[in-house]
């Protein structure tokens, strides 16, 4: 049953794609993600793209020189922040 209130009532809720969950009688306990589309929960949680958003573009660049041109861009930037690190 991991963290949960035992005999405690949820109630799910759809918004923008993510699936989230939270107790009935329990308004002092924030909503959390359960589940949705994969690209949704990922904005949700605060990231820029999903893992498979990701492999998409990979995909993209080497059909299209601009993308191609702006990824390599992005990670020679990626490579030269990292080291200053």
């Amino acid at each position: 049953m991991g963290n949960l209130i035992p005999n405690e009532p949820l109630i799910y809720e759809r918004t923008d794609d993510v699936v989230y969950a939270r107790y009935r009688d329990q308004p002092d306990v924030p909503r959390w993600i359960v589940g949705g589309d994969p690209g949704a929960v990922a904005r949700a949680k605060g990231h820029m793209l999903h893992y498979y958003e990701w492999q998409e573009m990979c995909s993209l660049a080497e059909e299209n020189p601009t993308i191609r041109k702006l990824l390599d861009q992005l990670v020679t930037t990626y490579y030269i922040v990292k080291e200053n690190k």
